[in-house]
C-alpha cells in the first residue's frame, strides 16, 4: 500500500500493483475482514482503488440472513461507518445483523463480508437507510486482495444484450 486517503469526500488508495501485474479498472478490492473497493485506475506499476469512503461509491450488498438488498453509499460522517440504502420497508432487520455483497455484479462475488448494522431508519415510509459499522478499518489498512472475475466479460456481455423477442 502507498497511500490511503480517508478523510475527504472522494477517498482513494494507491497499491503497488498495476496492469503490469495483471491488474484492471472494475476488479474488486477485500482484505481478510471484507470489502475495501474498486480499483478505477492503473498505470504499470501502480493502482488507484476508490475506497468504500467515497461518496461515488455504490456497490450492491445485502443482509446475509434475510437476502434483501440495496446499495453501499457513504455520507462522509464516520470512516468506520457506511449507508446500506434502499433496503424495503417489510426487511425484517436487527442491530448487529451482518451485512455482505449481494453478488449482484460482475466486480464482488457474493457473500464478502462488509460488517454490521449498527442503527437504522425508515426513509419516506417505504425503505431503510442502514449505518453499517465496517469489519475493516479503513483508516488502518495494509495489504489488499485483488478479486479477478474471470466471468465477467461473458456476464457482462449477457447483461448488455438485446432481446430480439
Amino acid at each position: 500500500m502507498i497511500n490511503n486517503v480517508y478523510n475527504k469526500t472522494n477517498n482513494h488508495i494507491t497499491i503497488d500493483k498495476g496492469h503490469n501485474d495483471s491488474l484492471e479498472p472494475d476488479m474488486g478490492v477485500i482484505t481478510s475482514k471484507g470489502i475495501v473497493g474498486i480499483i478505477n485506475k492503473t498505470s504499470g506499476k501502480y493502482a488507484r482503488i476508490q475506497s468504500l469512503l467515497n461518496t461515488k461509491s455504490q456497490i450492491n450488498a445485502q443482509l446475509k440472513k434475510s437476502k434483501h438488498f440495496g446499495f453501499l453509499t457513504w455520507n462522509t460522517q464516520n470512516p468506520h461507518v457506511v449507508q446500506l440504502t434502499e433496503i424495503p420497508k417489510l426487511a425484517p432487520i436487527a442491530i448487529g445483523d451482518t451485512i455482505i455483497t449481494g453478488g449482484n455484479s460482475a466486480i464482488f462475488p457474493k457473500g464478502i463480508l462488509v460488517g454490521r448494522v449498527a442503527n437504522y431508519t425508515l426513509e419516506n415510509n417505504d425503505s431503510y437507510t442502514v449505518d453499517v459499522r465496517l469489519f475493516n478499518d479503513m483508516t488502518n489498512l495494509s495489504h489488499v486482495f485483488v478479486i479477478k472475475n474471470k466471468n465477467k466479460k461473458e456476464i457482462i456481455q449477457l447483461q448488455s444484450s438485446d432481446d430480439a423477442e
